[in-house]
């Protein structure tokens, strides 16, 4: 495995490091506009998306939305959206991140019911895409490839 971490940094991949919580889902640390927060790593979850209570922590400028949400345990939840923010996690960052916002308490009920901490967000597809996500589950560590500045 130290040889796909050699091939991953000359190809101009980042390395982050991921913890795995009670629930056997894997967490990571992230910044959005500035602002920190914990999030679970969602290869199934087509948006990355943050809680209706954190518009304000993130400083996000929101509007409707038309799309439903759905989620473990939940289905056609009302949704926001806000667009243009930054998204930093560890070295990697992206200036065009788009988000999804609806009530999380499910998600952080579940969570809690099985000891691990409350999340502000989910990191999904939509990011693993953007980075060309590499994911070694054996070694916790998500490798994202730098973005162009242009884009």
């Amino acid at each position: 495995m130290k040889r796909l971490k050699k091939i991953l940094t000359k190809k101009k991949y980042i390395k982050i490091k991921l913890k795995k919580i009670a629930t056997n889902h894997l967490e990571l640390k992230a910044k959005i506009n500035g602002v920190k927060g914990r999030f679970i790593l969602d290869t199934g979850a087509s948006n990355s998306c943050v809680g209706l209570k954190s518009i304000e922590h993130f400083n996000l400028e929101t509007e409707e939305s038309d799309t439903k949400a759905a989620g473990a345990g939940a289905t056609d939840m009302e949704t926001l959206i806000s667009t243009k923010n930054q998204l930093k996690i560890d070295k990697w960052q992206t200036n065009t991140f788009n988000l999804v916002l609806f009530d999380l308490s499910h998600v952080n009920t579940a969570l809690i019911q099985h000891n691990a901490k409350e999340v502000t967000g989910i990191i999904g597809a939509d990011i693993l895409q953007k980075g060309k996500a590499i994911i070694d589950y054996n070694k916790n560590v998500l490798y994202l490839k730098k973005v162009n500045k242009n884009k």
